[in-house]
């Protein structure tokens, strides 16, 4: 009986596809059995990135000073869905089933922005937008937090910016997601810059929102320089992105109808 040569091109291609295929089937396995533990950790660094906004975790840390966990610290907020169209809660949708940026991709769920609505460069507004209140024994609101996002130099900025009990300044903001070049416009994530936002002023005294990046500030104590923040060193595209991103949310396109009627106690 003939011995099969096993250099032939056949038992070549046959070996090729058939470890192709093992390796198919294994990565295959490996990424529904790993993807409960992803979406857990996607979970888990979105809540810290809103913790971290509201001044509740420092960055990095995964406990407070208190002790308290991720979770815990997370399970004191109320987490509503909002209309951004009237500012009214959304009573009928789930929040914990409710994806925004999802949302924003559905045309049935969503409207084109004129270029100049589209200050941020988002394209398409969603409907409904998600917010985390943190409410005092007495249910009065103590901070809010808004997803926030915008087009920066090379791509879209995702974060969340939180405000103080008074509706009208800063607690903190955090980037989670961005493709902006690291040691420029990257520095959205330092420490340093992001502190210079805590106690801004967002809106002017017409409550039109006047968040400004700038090279210089204005003299302290000045009227303007309550509003304004340092540029990101050599990223001027990225700062004006920021600027443009954080004043839509805050606008009545985004989140300003909501953030008026809960100053009025009517949300």
């Amino acid at each position: 009986m003939p011995q099969r040569n096993r250099d032939s091109i056949g038992n070549i291609l046959i070996v090729a596809i058939s470890v192709c295929l093992v390796a198919s089937i294994l990565v295959s396995v490996a990424a529904v059995a790993l993807k409960p533990a992803q979406e857990a950790n996607r979970l888990l660094n979105q809540r810290q990135n809103i913790l971290v906004a509201a001044g509740l975790l420092a960055p990095g840390q995964s406990t407070s000073a208190e002790g308290l966990g991720i979770n815990e610290l997370f399970d004191l907020f109320d987490v509503r869905v909002v209309d951004l169209r009237t500012g009214e809660y959304a009573e009928d949708i789930d929040p914990a089933e409710f994806d925004q940026l999802r949302s924003a991709r559905d045309a049935s769920r969503s409207r084109r922005l004129s270029g100049d609505e589209d200050i941020a460069t988002l394209r398409r507004l969603e409907n409904y937008g998600i917010v985390y209140l943190m409410r005092d024994d007495a249910g009065n609101v103590e901070k809010t937090v808004l997803p926030v996002r915008g087009m920066g130099l090379w791509g879209t900025l995702f974060g969340y910016l939180a405000i103080e009990g008074d509706l009208v300044t800063a607690e903190g903001i955090a980037f989670y997601r961005h493709q902006e070049t690291p040691g420029l416009g990257g520095e959205v994530e330092n420490p340093r810059w992001r502190a210079q936002w805590e106690g801004l002023k967002l809106f002017d005294d017409e409550g039109r929102p006047a968040v400004e990046l700038v090279k210089t500030r204005a003299p302290e104590g000045s009227d303007a320089r309550r509003h304004q923040v340092d540029m990101l060193a050599g990223a001027t595209l990225t700062s004006r992105g920021v600027e443009n991103l954080v004043n839509f949310w805050l606008s009545d396109l985004g989140y300003g109808a909501y953030l008026e009627k809960l100053r009025q106690g009517e949300a």
